[in-house]
């Protein structure tokens, strides 16, 4: 890649990219998209928000990634639903997006339309009335913010018709990465149609600009929940100091960091993968750092459907018959009583041979 250090527009950093053959040949896989509000935050090659959102060559290199790395192509009982838990079901009512992040789970829809008409409304709302245990529906894509106001009221007006669906989701990255394209008329019916819980996708500090820290306050003053995830990347937030930084901010703004989300295996987003023993190292220096109120919970999304789980770092050191040890954050051993004959449960609960 040629050595930039900045560019005065963004026509100038589209002219950069279509200079380099090999990147041309990467916008012909995964095409490239970034608002002119992401570009002012765009601090040279390498920045948080140029390799988020910036291609890369080592896309297209040969890795152990699949297009489809949760499997949810299988999952789909429904047009644009799937359907993995018992409980919740995913509903991806766009496939557009106002930036595309470089390390997505979905690039393989990016040169697809999702199209949500009222056909597929009906069908996916069928779907989940005649499915009891459906308590959560959570509104994906692309961006749930971005799918039309009249049609975004068709869909949340069939949900809460359904008496046993409790909760609504919507992810979003679009208060970060456009802010001003989050109108009046979809805040109106996020109040109207209470409870939706906002899930926004954040990863750099950075990204809470001053027009994005604005709008999450608005939001939050409307009564609107919020609850953030971010994916663990490197290069980007692989550090226990830029995550510290980014969870207090965002408490700060009444936003609760939910899930920091290892990297799903998507196929050409290696380089981006950060190993498992570094990401369970920063929760447990959060763990000493941070309010139980600004502790994500550090998830893995299983490849080919398998489900989330928790990653959470140990402080376990030893468990005998009578006492468990712990390792506390000054690094002295403190112990805790067992119950009798307990031992050998808590060994296999905790999976550890202790």
């Amino acid at each position: 890649m040629k050595e930039v250090k900045a560019f005065s527009s963004k026509k100038d950093l589209l002219d950069f990219i279509n200079s380099d053959p090999a990147l041309v040949k990467v916008t012909r896989e995964y095409p490239f998209r970034v608002t002119s509000h992401l570009f002012h935050y765009i601090d040279g090659p390498g920045s948080p928000i140029w390799r988020q959102f910036v291609p890369s060559s080592e896309e297209l290199l040969e890795d152990d990634g699949l297009d489809d790395p949760l499997g949810e192509e299988h999952l789909s009982p429904a047009t644009n639903l799937i359907h993995r838990y018992q409980d919740r079901v995913l509903w991806l009512v766009t496939s557009a997006c106002a930036a595309f992040c470089r390390f997505c789970t979905r690039k393989r829809i990016w040169n697809r339309r999702i199209v949500t008409n009222n056909s597929v409304i009906n069908e996916a709302v069928n779907y989940i009335a005649a499915h009891g245990k459906v308590r959560d529906v959570i509104l994906s894509g692309g961006d749930s913010f971005l799918i039309p106001a009249k049609k975004l009221e068709e869909i949340l007006k069939g949900l809460r018709n359904i008496k046993h669906v409790a909760i609504i989701r919507m992810g979003t990255r679009l208060p970060i990465v456009h802010p001003k394209g989050v109108t009046t008329d979809k805040l109106i019916l996020l109040q109207k149609y209470q409870p939706i819980f906002v899930m926004l996708h954040v990863n750099h500090p950075v990204e809470l600009s001053p027009e994005t820290v604005r709008l999450i306050n608005h939001m939050a003053d409307l009564g609107i929940p919020m609850a953030s995830q971010t994916v663990l990347l490197k290069g980007v937030n692989d550090s226990f100091e830029v995550l510290k930084e980014l969870f207090l901010s965002l408490l700060s703004l009444r936003v609760r960091p939910y899930y920091l989300l290892q990297m799903d295996v998507v196929k050409g987003t290696y380089h981006f993968r950060v190993p498992l023993s570094k990401g369970l190292q920063i929760m447990m220096n959060l763990r000493h750092n941070l309010s139980g109120l600004a502790m994500p919970h550090y998830m893995l999304d299983l490849p080919g459907g398998g489900g989330k789980i928790e990653l959470t770092p140990s402080f376990v050191v030893k468990i005998d018959d009578e006492k468990i040890f712990f390792k506390d954050r000054s690094g002295k051993i403190s112990w805790y009583p067992l119950v009798d004959d307990e031992s050998d449960k808590v060994k296999s609960v905790l999976g550890v041979n202790l």
